[in-house]
């Protein structure tokens, strides 16, 4: 089918115009979006070089073949692979950590499912820095359209959303980049959502960031496979068998997949959240009135409850309420409050693989969940988040705090230097992020990220 009469067919309107909204896009002229996108894309990347350091890494890499011969970097090496194997690892140690950004849309992990599909395909190709961040925003912008469009009984339901939907944001922002015909970008949006996977039930396990990575992959096989003829259903949205039937559980909302397309780019808003705890968001809250409170010099000992209030819906992602080791403990509010108590900070040793340490699992094991039900459910509305913290205190007395939305950074440089410990290897990455825009500059980037970085200290390189 040519590109003339895949415009002339009208037989799978939303598909259609979900596949000419993207190829059409320019959002170079966004002064707002290009600055967010540059921004984000430095938070990954300190995500992504300190998480090339992690233990799981090495494992993965060696299970995915990633010592095969290619010209695709791995962030944090000197070694460079297959794009395909480029495009898993990376993803995977830009969320190892679970450090990276979310967005309120697809509740779930944009940017390091897009960016190292990207990343892979510029080491085979030639494109411009400017063109590569255009596209990103591109790829976030259906990913987040799609998140509203499907509702949140997807991801209540047990779906990881940055599975599910990253794969088919991976090839909107590659169908972007390479100017791939619109008949042909509906088929690669076809085979990304056919390889749309990912369970909550991974949460708290090494599977949970290998999500990124595997729709990543995902994404860039679907517009490989698209660009070279490969056939598909061209109708992922139209179809009464197609994605929205089998993964809305009947609450989507198709209108709203390229409505207004771009007249508010979602990278601007609702925007992204840079995280600054590397722990799952819907904890963040919890740290953030954890840190207050110690500030304020409330002692552990003179706690004798803890109570989170969430509305419905808003600690569907916290899976564990006593974890035995830093990952699970990334979704477990009752630790990442006794941590930020006790501490007064979150640092990436609270989460590695190491048991939890006795005294913050004393205070963790007194707090306790309930849901307001009166208020309306968790969604991509930031008005709907909210925790609401009451501490009993043993001597008599109750100390309440509320805290609204999300906390988050709005400028990652200090995170960006923290991440990578001060390197001086990856010291010039976040200015020459900020102000690349030729082919030269994004060659420049990937030299200057494919350079041995660090070592975890995670207990499962120990003898």
């Amino acid at each position: 089918m040519t590109t003339a009469d895949f415009s002339a067919s009208q037989t799978f309107p939303r598909t259609q115009a979900f596949a000419e909204a993207i190829v059409a896009s320019d959002p170079t002229t966004n002064g707002p979006a290009m600055t967010a996108a540059r921004t984000a894309i430095v938070d990954f990347l300190a995500c992504a070089i300190a998480g090339a350091g992690d233990a799981t890494t090495k494992m993965l890499a060696q299970a995915v073949g990633a010592d095969q011969p290619g010209e695709a970097i791995l962030i944090g090496t000197a070694r460079r692979t297959d794009p395909l194997a480029a495009a898993i690892v990376n993803g995977y140690v830009g969320h190892v950590l679970d450090y990276d950004d979310v967005h309120a849309s697809v509740r779930g992990h944009p940017t390091t499912v897009i960016i190292p599909a990207l990343l892979a395909l510029a080491a085979e190709r030639q494109f411009s820095a400017e063109e590569l961040i255009a596209s990103y925003i591109v790829g976030l912008e259906a990913m987040a359209r799609l998140g509203i469009s499907i509702g949140a009984s997807h991801y209540e339901n047990g779906f990881h959303a940055t599975a599910t939907l990253g794969p088919v944001g991976v090839a909107s922002a590659i169908a972007h980049l390479t100017k791939m015909p619109a008949d042909r970008t509906a088929v690669a949006l076809g085979l990304a959502a056919t390889q749309a996977s990912g369970l909550r039930l991974q949460f708290g396990h090494d599977a949970k960031p290998y999500h990124a990575g595997m729709a990543a992959r995902s994404g860039l096989l679907a517009a490989r496979l698209a660009a070279a003829g490969f056939g598909g259903a061209p109708d992922f949205l139209d179809n009464p068998v197609g994605f929205h039937t089998a993964y809305a559980f009947g609450s989507g909302n198709l209108a709203a997949l390229s409505d207004a397309w771009g007249a508010s780019w979602q990278i601007v808003a609702p925007g992204l959240t840079l995280k600054a705890y590397p722990c799952c968001t819907a904890s963040h809250p919890v740290a953030s009135l954890g840190i207050e409170l110690n500030r304020e010099g409330l002692a552990a000992d003179a706690i004798a409850r803890i109570t989170f209030t969430y509305p419905p819906g808003a600690d569907a992602a916290l899976v564990v309420s006593k974890p035995t080791n830093g990952i699970e403990a990334r979704f477990s509010p009752e630790y990442v409050f006794a941590a930020a108590l006790i501490d007064g900070a979150l640092r990436l040793d609270h989460f590695d693989d190491r048991p939890v340490r006795p005294d913050l699992m004393t205070l963790a094991t007194r707090a306790f969940r309930r849901h307001d039900e009166t208020a309306p459910r968790m969604s991509s509305d930031p008005a709907t988040r909210f925790v609401i913290l009451d501490v009993d205190l043993k001597e008599g007395g109750t100390i309440r705090r509320r805290f609204q939305g999300l906390p988050g950074v709005t400028d990652p440089e200090d995170k960006f230097r923290d991440a990578t410990a001060g390197q001086p290897a990856f010291a010039e990455i976040p200015s020459l992020v900020r102000s690349m825009t030729s082919s030269a500059d994004l060659r420049q980037l990937l030299a200057m990220l494919n350079q041995d970085g660090l070592t975890s200290p995670s207990t499962k390189d120990m003898p």
